[in-house]
């Protein structure tokens, strides 16, 4: 009975540690995805995904709001503002000064004052009869004055012109309609920077394809150089067994044996290496790619050379029609040329439009008028010799910036010779290494047989076997220099897409260490 329990303990312990173990490899698969790219793939992903590139695509929206800011400075400026007022005493005009020096002028002429000559009114009678007589011109003239100073002393001589408290509404508007060209060059300095922000992004792109190509061939390399470690390690087992095996029989001396463990030993130092840098590689490509380091990636392309490619000129051509830093230097030249006419502008006046109106007020003074219309005009007839300085200063940055742009066109060309001249070395190197290669593995293939014969020993097995890993690493890095020398010289000619062109072209030459086992 207890063994029967026991037994079905057992049974049920070893039923919950496989549905754990199954558990958690399933956390795992989840938790780690593979993902199997080519360098179209990583391309692709990268340009969708790269921080770098939706950095400069914000900036190109922002020089895109800011000419569209710019394209509004020509149109009319209208805003509301509204004002409540509380003053210590209302405004007010006394005119009693006035009116007490004009009365007695009234009073005196008005009771003394003799006139004539007052036009007759009477229709009937004043062809015949022109003017009143004297009597009667000074009755009317004096009743007109006396009426008149009643009028004076029944005015109100202390005017209100505005009350204490009081607030407005209105609405102003100012409409520029020349300027001398300063809204033109803003806009043409607003348009440049556009341009500009749009080459900054071609550039980051040319920027990436380089930092791609070094990390994903780079990954390529160091899993290729994990292959090779690999046999080696699997060659210094094979060596040591044999050692071994040749010791007992005592065909050879036991330090011979001791040498092939040492050997061994290093093998499995270098594979561990190799394996730690594959991942330093993977995660800097992880990086670039915007990936979780849980997605291990599985690089489809190899390293490649290619059987020939264009001359010189032709990517200096190239380089001078796409170049986007070339391109960035003549924004620069139109963007300094369009100083120049913001600083001329400056001779010329300043014409705006302006209005007000209104809208509604609470005790405001009846004086101000409802509403108003002008024209405003500005303009600077002399400043020393300010803007003259400035229109001089303005065009030595046209000529400086003309200067870099042949500074910048010499280094260009340079660095596409010497992008070119390594792509040449390096295609060299690879057709030199190859045939290093191969009498290499003859050399070794000879050694394992004279070693197995007694007639060379450990030494000379390892070194040449160390000899065929150290060809086989050159040549791959040899590809590697060859591919980040290619994706280089795309960059600087403006043309990273073309990269993608090369890889997929009949003129690629790949090589990898599959194809070499032994």
């Amino acid at each position: 009975m207890q063994k029967s329990i026991r037994a079905m303990k057992t049974s049920v312990f070893l039923h919950l540690f496989f549905v754990g173990c199954l558990v958690q490899l399933q956390s795992h698969a989840q938790s780690s995805h593979v993902k199997v790219l080519t360098f179209s793939d990583v391309y692709e992903q990268t340009m969708d995904n790269s921080h770098v590139l939706k950095q400069a695509e914000h900036q190109m929206n922002e020089k895109s709001a800011d000419l569209r800011a710019a394209q509004g400075l020509r149109a009319p400026k209208i805003s509301l503002s509204g004002t409540a007022v509380q003053m210590a005493d209302p405004l007010h005009l006394d005119l009693t000064p006035v009116r007490d020096a004009i009365t007695p002028i009234y009073s005196t002429l008005g009771n003394f004052g003799n006139f004539s000559g007052v036009p007759n009114p009477d229709p009937a009678t004043n062809q015949m009869m022109p003017a009143l007589p004297d009597d009667q011109s000074t009755a009317a003239v004096r009743a007109q004055l006396l009426e008149g100073l009643d009028h004076l002393n029944a005015a109100e001589w202390d005017q209100m012109i505005q009350e204490k408290r009081f607030a407005s509404l209105s609405a102003s508007a100012v409409w520029p309609v020349f300027t001398g060209g300063k809204i033109n060059a803003a806009n043409e300095a607003a348009r440049i920077h556009e341009e500009e922000a749009g080459l900054q992004k071609d550039q980051k792109q040319g920027e990436l394809l380089s930092e791609l190509v070094a990390r994903y061939y780079g990954l390529v390399l160091s899993r290729e150089s994990e292959k090779v470690r690999e046999q080696v390690l699997g060659a210094m087992e094979k060596h040591l067994y044999d050692a071994e095996k040749l010791s007992v029989e005592g065909q050879i001396a036991r330090v011979e044996k001791l040498h092939a463990e040492v050997a061994k030993a290093d093998a499995e130092r270098e594979l561990k290496k190799a394996r730690r840098q594959s991942l330093i590689v993977e995660r800097s490509l992880q990086n670039t790619m915007a990936l979780e380091p849980s997605d291990s990636i599985v690089a489809v392309n190899q390293l490649f050379v290619l059987k020939k490619i264009g001359g010189e000129d032709q990517f200096v051509e190239l380089a001078k029609a796409n170049s986007p830093l070339l391109q960035q230097v003549d924004s620069k030249k139109r963007l300094s040329q369009a100083g120049v006419k913001l600083e001329q502008s400056n001779y010329l006046p300043t014409i705006a439009l302006t209005g007000m109106y209104d809208i509604a007020n609470k005790d405001f003074s009846p004086y101000v008028p409802e509403w108003m219309v002008g024209v405003g005009l500005k303009w600077t007839l002399f400043d020393g010799v300010t803007r003259t300085r400035k229109v001089q200063a303005a065009k030595h940055r046209v000529n400086q910036v003309e200067e870099a742009r042949l500074k910048a066109q010499d280094d260009i060309e340079t660095v596409i010779r010497k992008l070119h001249q390594q792509l040449g070395m390096q295609l060299e190197q690879h057709e030199s290494l190859e045939k290093s290669l191969t009498f290499a593995e003859a050399y070794l293939e000879s050694k394992d047989m004279a070693f197995h014969e007694g007639l060379a020993t450990s030494a000379d097995v390892v070194d040449a076997r160390l000899l065929v890993a150290k060809f086989k690493i050159e040549q791959l890095q040899a590809m590697y220099q060859y591919d980040v020398a290619l994706a280089a010289l795309m960059q600087i000619c403006g043309v990273p897409a073309q990269f993608n062109h090369y890889i997929t072209s009949d003129l690629v030459i790949t090589q990898t260490i599959d194809s070499k086992q032994e």
